[in-house]
Formats: C-alpha cells, structure tokens, sequence
C-alpha cells in the first residue's frame, strides 16, 4: 500500500464538480469518476471528509441580483448542497463505500444532524462523511463551511477542487496568458495579493489554525491520491513557504 502524508482530511467540492463539461444539473459519469477516488482513497486508510457546494443546481448570488433576499437565496443554496451530497452518498455506496451524510440545517428525514463527535467517530470507522448545508447560516460560503469542518473534525489538510485550473494563479489564466501559476503560497500571501483561492473568511480560519489548503485540478488523473500522499500538485498554501 502506498504511503500517505495526511490520514485525515477535508476535501471540498463545488457545484460545478457534480455537473461535468455541462453547465447545470449532475452528471453521473463524473460523479462516479470523484467516487472512484474517494474510495480509492479511504482505502489507503485515509479519513475523508467532504463538504459540497450547490452552484450547480442554484446560484444564490443570482437569485439575490433578481430581487431575492439574501437570506432565502443562501437557504435555497443550502438545500441545493444536500441533493449534490444525497447524489453522492448513492454513488459512493454503490461503489461499496459506507458513507454518512450530516447536515448543518435540519432535514433529518435523509441526512443526520451535524454532530462533531458523531462525525470523528464514522471517520475513525472508515465511513466517507459528507456535510451538507454549508454553515448551516446564511451570509456564510461553502468554502467557509469546508474551513469550518476542516478545523472541527482535525484534518491535517484542505483539500480545494477546481474544475479545469491546476492551482492559484496572479489572474484568471482563461483571461490573461501572462497569468503566474504558485507552486506555494502562504496564507498571509493569499489574503494580501486577493487571489481567489476562496473567500477571506475562510482563508482567515485556516491562518488563524494553520491548516494548509491544497488547490488543484480535480480533472487531473489521480488527483486526489496524489495530494493525499504528498506528491506535488496544483498549490501549496500553508503557514510557511
């Protein structure tokens, strides 16, 4: 069995992770592509964590530019995180994974409440837990809520999916062809230079709890394996360089 650098981590995917090359909804084929890693991944005796966006089923931002309040977009936005973490509890499960999906927001009905203790716990058994509603607040992302877990369930490290961008960049590189890729970055350098590595409350909870955050491709062939045990991929930002 291949060494592993982290044995437990948080892994965070957006909406657009479940949607593939299509700009809405949940494409089965790539979500069974990202559970063919997970599984592939707790089999290396790894705790998995991870928390999913919505974006691929609802756009809060949108919706509040069409004249809804803010607080209802966010809680559609919430329940649009619970059908992408249903979605991949099924799909995980099929492929013989044991998963438990915990919600911030109550839905017990198809998913346990968040409980920190419960959640180590099916970690420590080898279960996927998947947490669902964000925060559970509105006015907070996703990428806060992966922080947030991050911290409470102890992973050693953040695992940040992009789609088709291998790490952070000085700019958008669809945009700009003289954007630099970072191999490393501190946190304080990612708060500073504004990259949109994720959004500042949440980069400020991983400063203030030196956890690092992984960025890269999930397209990428092994992705997550590789990160997992420690073979360089997309950007590195931690407390040191």
């Amino acid at each position: 069995m291949t060494a592993t650098k982290y044995k437990r981590v948080l892994l965070k995917l957006s909406g657009e992770s479940f949607s593939g090359g299509v700009n809405f909804g949940i494409d089965a084929s790539t979500l069974t592509k990202v559970a063919k890693q997970i599984k592939q991944v707790i089999e290396m005796g790894v705790g998995v964590g991870i928390v999913v966006g919505g974006g691929n089923i609802w756009r809060g931002a949108k919706a509040e530019e069409d004249g809804m309040e803010r607080v209802t977009a966010d809680y559609a936005g919430m329940l649009a995180t619970v059908i992408n973490a249903l979605a991949l509890q099924d799909t995980l499960e099929r492929k013989g994974v044991t998963t438990r999906t915990q919600s911030a927001i109550n839905i017990q009905q198809v998913a346990e409440p968040y409980i920190r203790r419960r959640a180590i716990r099916h970690l420590e058994k080898g279960r996927a837990v998947i947490f669902a509603g964000g925060t559970g607040n509105p006015y907070m992302t996703t990428d806060t809520a992966a922080a947030l877990r991050a911290i409470e369930i102890e992973a050693e490290v953040l695992l940040m999916t992009k789609n088709n961008v291998d790490g952070i960049y000085s700019a958008d590189p669809a945009k700009n062809r003289n954007a630099k890729k970072f191999d490393r970055l501190t946190h304080l350098e990612a708060l500073d230079m504004h990259l949109e590595v994720m959004d500042a409350t949440a980069l400020s909870l991983c400063l203030e709890n030196k956890l690092p955050i992984i960025v890269f491709n999930l397209q990428a062939p092994r992705s997550i394996e590789r990160a997992v045990i420690g073979e360089p991929i997309g950007t590195l930002v931690s407390s040191k360089k």
